[in-house]
């Protein structure tokens, strides 16, 4: 299996919008009702927001591929572009979302292991993300990889609040 992380730009908005919305639905649709699912998908990945995500110099996206087929994509996030104020020695991974026809395969890891290298070289000291207290799958993935949960907080889906655990590591 060949792995190729490739930072995503400008040309890459339909497909980046495609793999949104795809993995976001198949992780959460389940677990939350339509109106809220469509609510959310509409406001987070419609174009205008995520043309100012890829132009805003403090996030970033990569896209993963697995033997040539997009795989999934990671989003981090410094400086102000974090969702919660942090320092300005941390980094934000704000996505990691994988294809369900490429998870169990470690990409995800490929996936982490890319933003704390983008951190360690932007001299950034902790890593950390929010996610859904309900996303057990993520948590135990996160807690093997050395991220500690050290706060709360809300996210919102469509008209429900929602608990984001905070996890951090120390790089």
């Amino acid at each position: 299996m060949s792995i190729n992380i490739i930072r995503c730009n400008h040309e890459d908005l339909n497909l980046l919008q495609v793999i949104s919305i795809e993995t976001f639905n198949d992780t959460f649709k389940e677990q939350n009702s339509p109106e809220n699912m469509k609510a959310y998908l509409d406001k987070a990945f419609n174009t205008k927001q995520l043309q100012g995500e890829l132009s805003n110099d403090s996030s970033a996206f990569y896209f993963i591929y697995s033997d040539d087929k997009l795989a999934g994509y990671l989003k981090i996030n410094i400086n102000e572009a974090q969702s919660e104020k942090m320092t300005d020695e941390s980094l934000e991974v704000e996505r990691i979302y994988i294809r369900k026809d490429f998870q169990k395969e470690g990409l995800g890891k490929h996936l982490m292991n890319e933003a704390i290298k983008i951190a360690s070289l932007r001299n950034k000291k902790i890593i950390w993300l929010g996610v859904w207290e309900k996303n057990l799958k993520a948590i135990e993935f996160y807690k093997k990889n050395g991220f500690v949960q050290t706060g709360v907080h809300s996210f919102h889906m469509g008209d429900e609040e929602q608990k984001d655990l905070i996890f951090k590591r120390a790089l």
